[in-house]
């Protein structure tokens, strides 16, 4: 969930169809079939760790710490395959822009929010990203055309959420401010993506050399929040800070290199399904690790969520004998 999977594959984010593909990854000699389990697994399992970060840290910590330690990763791996970073003010002015919704703002938003809402129920919220991503595209992007099946799914998905919410009792036992802020939190992924695809794509940069300076930004965002509003910790319990590590390291570091490897290996549409597996690992670790309670509302929900999603991002067979 860091630099989330594109809502569809004809929408942007920093992803290797965008410039040209780096290096394949240190996990590229591994089958796609268990890298795609491997960041399904990582992703869904942030959400469990930002609610064990939040339980030591300030937010605005967590996340900041969240961007270090992906940053980090992604610097090591830029200095050992001598990628060049980006060039000219205008780019920089970009990734700074691209940094703030798909990095900073998501990041700090999902941790204030599993502040006083279930981990499950943050990582269905982040589920309903490609589904506001397809209703701002129709919107911002001339090229993506509204079809039957794509209004339907949006449809679905608006209906699965409020499955989720329990429209029916009123949303009562909901913490309406944290909901708002997750869902919130999955609308700037595709605010990111747009804006991205209308910036930065074919600037001639590999994904890696975008996306890490990408995650530096962010953590200067940060690091000039963070005092203000949170301040430095006055203490550095342990297991809050090793979920915290682990947040960047994989969550945030490794698994945008997974993703980059699954895109160029074999494509964007087939590497955005990981976005189907997060919130049932999500929901299932935040039951099991942290007995959190799950009424039959939400993994219904969840899966009439998914279902819409799956009908935004398909597109009808092209017609035999066209060109």
């Amino acid at each position: 969930m860091s630099t989330a999977t594109p809502p569809r594959p004809s929408s942007a984010s920093l992803a290797p169809h965008h410039a040209p593909a780096s290096a394949p990854g240190p996990g590229a000699a591994l089958d796609w079939r268990v890298r795609f389990a491997a960041l399904s697994l990582i992703w869904g399992f942030s959400f469990l760790l930002i609610k064990v970060g939040t339980q030591g840290y300030a937010p605005f910590q967590v996340t900041f710490g969240r961007l270090l330690f992906g940053t980090l990763v992604l610097a090591a791996v830029m200095a050992v395959k001598r990628e060049r970073l980006p060039r000219g003010r205008r780019t920089w002015l970009h990734l700074t822009v691209a940094a703030l919704f798909l990095n900073a703002a998501p990041f700090s938003l999902f941790a204030y929010a599993e502040l006083t809402i279930p981990s499950t129920l943050a990582g269905i919220c982040n589920a309903t990203s490609p589904l506001w991503g397809m209703a701002l595209s129709l919107v911002a992007l001339s090229e993506d055309r509204p079809t039957r099946r794509r209004v339907a799914g949006l449809g679905l998905g608006f209906l699965g959420v409020l499955t989720v919410l329990g429209a029916w009792q009123g949303f009562s036992g909901l913490d309406a401010r944290g909901t708002a802020m997750a869902l919130l939190a999955s609308l700037c992924y595709p605010v990111g993506w747009i804006y991205v695809r209308r910036t930065l794509a074919g600037s001639g940069y590999s994904s890696l050399s975008l996306t890490g300076p990408q995650l530096g930004l962010a953590t200067l965002q940060l690091a000039l929040v963070t005092p203000l509003f949170a301040g430095l910790p006055r203490s550095f319990p342990l297991v809050p800070l090793l979920a915290v590590a682990a947040l960047g390291a994989l969550g945030t570091g490794l698994a945008v290199l997974l993703q980059y490897d699954l895109v160029t290996e074999v494509g964007p549409t087939t590497a955005q399904m990981v976005t189907y597996f997060i919130p049932v690992i999500a929901t299932a670790a935040g039951v099991a690790v942290l007995g959190e309670h799950l009424s039959w509302n939400t993994p219904v929900g969840a899966a009439v969520v998914l279902a819409g999603a799956a009908l935004t991002q398909s597109r009808p067979r092209a017609r035999r004998g066209a060109q």
